[in-house]
């Protein structure tokens, strides 16, 4: 049975949402604010955590950066939020979120989405070892590499990142990663487009070598200029 951690501070939405997970065969843990929900995501185990973007205590952004950044926690995250304008979703999907869900929702898009993540996380991606010039991923370990020096990806990077390097150098369209990591339940493109931000930030900002490229037109290719 897979645990979900829900961290909602709305009773209602909260009751709702609990209730109707419990009946999917879920099992939910519950916290109603920022810090009792960072706590949880960072001592214990779950498969997916549902974080509300308002939240008192600390906000979800918040959360979503600590549980990310200070705690490595790379549990599969979806942000709930009220917010829908172009600059909030970034915000979170920038934060670390995997995904997100615009307040009003039905219920059996969350149930979508919720599956979806366990999808990915439930080790679609064989073990193997992929190597691009310097940069190494282990699909088995889940540890990503450059120059020896080990990078930390959230799931939908990690699976960005591998789709990538099984295709170096090939291009690889928008719509064909948007259907690797979404499969047919695909957010909008700003989607897309921020986790590629966040990948290149972690695999080449701190290099002198770039090896993610966009081609206008064409989509995104891994690889190195130099042929080396």
């Amino acid at each position: 049975m897979s645990l979900i951690l829900l961290i909602e501070d709305n009773h209602d939405i909260a009751a709702m949402v609990g209730e109707h997970l419990e009946h999917e065969g879920y099992e939910v843990d519950y916290a109603g604010d920022g810090v009792t929900g960072l706590h949880l995501a960072v001592t214990q185990d779950f498969d997916v955590i549902i974080l509300d973007l308002m939240l008192p205590g600390m906000d979800g952004l918040d959360v979503c950066k600590k549980l990310r950044g200070e705690a490595g926690k790379s549990t599969p995250l979806l942000m709930l939020t009220a917010r829908d304008t172009l600059e909030d979703k970034v915000a979170g999907l920038d934060a670390g979120a995997d995904d997100y869900l615009v307040k009003p929702f039905d219920l059996e898009e969350l149930d979508a989405r919720v599956r979806a993540m366990l999808r990915r996380a439930g080790g679609e991606v064989a073990a193997e070892v992929f190597r691009v010039a310097d940069l190494e991923v282990n699909t088995g370990t889940m540890e990503v590499h450059r120059q020896g020096e080990e990078l930390k990806l959230t799931p939908i990077g990690l699976k960005l990142l591998v789709a990538l390097m099984k295709a170096s150098p090939k291009v690889l369209s928008k719509a064909t990663l948007e259907k690797t990591v979404w499969g047919d339940i695909v957010p909008d493109s700003d989607a897309l487009r921020s986790h590629l931000y966040n990948l290149r930030k972690a695999v080449d900002q701190p290099f002198d070598q770039p090896l993610l490229h966009n081609i206008p037109g064409m989509g995104y290719r891994l690889h190195r200029k130099d042929g080396g």
